[in-house]
């Protein structure tokens, strides 16, 4: 494995439980700093990730919520606790990050200096619980 020193984390969600513990599990003594933004749960997500160690930010929602809203936030507080951040790994609450992913991301984005950004594929590992777009239409 890479050091992965310099990579920092932030993720973002609400009411994700199960899949945020998921999501920061898979990602948990990997990187340098992990970030959760969360926007109003109401379910022990914020408790959750502070149990496992993970630095929250718990946003004021009398402002616009926003996805954007919510990284920029968490990328703000992620550089301003760990200012040797170089690389950022955004993701939503209820994704996982595949093995080997962070350290591919690291090696591309060092060997190409001109290169700032690297992007993964989404793919659902629960695919058999979901509905079909088909099903809305019988």
């Amino acid at each position: 494995m890479q050091n992965l020193e310099t990579v920092g984390l932030v993720v973002i969600g609400r009411n994700e439980g199960d899949r945020l513990r998921q999501c920061l599990s898979s990602v948990i003594d990997k990187v340098a700093q992990i970030v959760y933004v969360d926007s109003g749960s109401t379910d022990g997500s914020v408790e959750m990730a502070k149990s496992l160690g993970v630095a929250v930010i718990e946003l004021d929602l009398s402002q616009p919520f926003t996805a954007a809203r919510a990284r920029n936030e968490g990328f703000i507080h992620l550089l301003k606790v760990n200012p040797q951040i170089e690389f950022v790994q955004f993701v939503d609450g209820d994704c996982e990050i595949v093995e080997g992913w962070l350290e591919s991301a690291q090696q591309q984005l060092k060997a190409q200096p001109k290169l700032a950004v690297v992007c993964g594929r989404r793919r659902e590992s629960q695919y058999q619980h979901l509905i079909s777009p088909n099903s809305y239409f019988k």
